[in-house]
């Protein structure tokens, strides 16, 4: 176990550049699995996530070879069955999506429930309608056994919600599966689009990229490929809040700002109005933060919901920034009833927050931080700590700081890059 000690108050200056995204890496990660060629992945984050991915593909069988940092080549072509390890399984909510690619490669796929960050309910259901729809037998127990005895087929699938990972998982399976198969009310997130491309390089044929209509003829093979993971726009918005919090000057490099037009507008809801330079995002210091009201006076409100609206990812980033704006905000949080949580110990900080119920907060602000010891819940939480952390008076010590490196690589690097006091110790 380790933990950070910070210390905070001290506003910081340079150039950033985000890791390629995890939410990206671990649908890809798991898209290996549909070929038997070898398959070349960069700007792969070298993050606990991506560590475990790997680790269970080992284990499937597939060769791993660690090119460069970021860099690996792995070829799926002895595959030892149809088990996904339990042990690994479960340390990881992405093991779900070995389910579509191994049941389409090799018509069975037997694994655990998966793990993951505990906040909220996090279905399953819109997965397995999905596969039974392309032909899979379904049966649900401790173990997750699904097959395909007849093989799988084209079909016209309508989500009930427009869930990441089951938009993946079916993309998968259907990529390699007889026929045509139709997605309506698909995800369309940056990540779920960087996997349809990669899908496509090996010989899928995927329209519809980026819309809530997917179109995918399957192929009788797909072949091997390289494909360069986007960057982290999570990470992104983590930067921006850090800077404004802090006021400090950061750029961050190789940020897609196309792809952060709502982010942005919500940061420029609360007062921060980064600049987009080309490809770059600069925070300058002294940001009004000064939360601007909807018309007539107005409290505004910010919620998430599927891309291209708000990412629930980036709800408790930006919940840490408000504590540091002037004004009043409510916060909706719509999809996990327990990720507003976290928000005791910001109030224990010091921050100004209401907690009506488990979906919904009120921040007033401004409100001075003061340094104290925490413990990270969750990956997002975790990194809405450590802004919060680097923003107040004093001292603080964040414990459970694996959470954070399941996220975002080498995180304190980058910061004492950028003039943060922050030291990593064993806890």
């Amino acid at each position: 176990m380790e933990r950070f000690v910070i210390e905070g108050g001290h506003a910081m200056k340079g150039r950033v550049t985000p890791g390629g995204s995890k939410n990206e890496a671990l649908p890809v990660l798991a898209a290996v699995l549909l070929t038997d060629e070898p398959v070349m992945l960069r700007n792969l984050p070298d993050i606990a996530d991506v560590r475990i991915m790997l680790e269970i593909l080992e284990s499937l069988g597939c060769k791993v070879e660690r090119l460069a940092a970021e860099t690996v080549r792995i070829t799926a072509a002895n595959l030892v069955g149809p088990e996904v390890d339990a042990a690994l399984s479960r340390r990881i909510r992405a093991s779900i999506l070995f389910a579509g690619p191994l049941l389409a490669r090799l018509g069975h796929v037997q694994l655990p429930p998966p793990g993951g960050d505990v906040i909220g309910r996090r279905r399953l259901d819109t997965h397995f309608i999905g596969f039974q729809a392309l032909g899979a037998l379904v049966e649900l127990g401790e173990v997750y056994d699904l097959r395909a005895p007849k093989g799988l087929h084209g079909a016209e699938i309508f989500f009930d919600e427009a869930s990441v990972t089951a938009t993946e998982n079916v993309v998968m399976a259907a990529a390699l599966c007889e026929g045509q198969t139709v997605i309506m009310n698909a995800a369309c997130e940056p990540h779920v689009q960087g996997l349809c491309r990669m899908l496509v390089s090996m010989g899928a044929e995927i329209s519809g990229i980026g819309t809530n209509t997917l179109r995918i003829m399957g192929a009788k093979r797909l072949h091997g490929t390289t494909h360069t993971i986007g960057p982290d726009y999570l990470e992104i918005g983590s930067f921006i809040g850090l800077a404004a919090v802090t006021n400090s000057d950061i750029t961050i490099e190789g940020a897609r700002p196309d792809e952060l037009r709502m982010i942005l507008h919500v940061f420029n809801k609360l007062g921060v109005y980064p600049e987009v330079e080309g490809s770059s995002i600069r925070v300058a210091p002294d940001q009004p933060l000064e939360v601007r009201k909807d018309l007539h006076g107005a409290i505004p409100r910010v919620d998430d919901a599927p891309w291209p609206a708000f990412p629930t990812d980036l709800m408790s980033i930006v919940i840490t920034v408000a504590t540091q704006c002037k004004g009043t905000v409510l916060f909706f949080e719509k999809m996990f009833e327990g990720r507003m949580f976290f928000t005791d110990s910001l109030i224990a900080m010091g921050a100004g927050i209401i907690l009506c119920d488990p979906h919904r907060i009120v921040v007033v602000g401004p409100s001075q931080l003061y340094g104290t010891t925490l413990e990270s819940p969750d990956v997002r939480a975790g990194m809405a700590l450590l802004i919060a952390s680097l923003a107040a008076k004093g001292k603080s010590t964040i414990y459970n700081v694996r959470q954070i490196d399941r996220g975002y690589m080498r995180i304190d690097d980058k910061l004492r890059a950028l003039g943060a006091k922050i030291v990593r110790e064993d806890a």
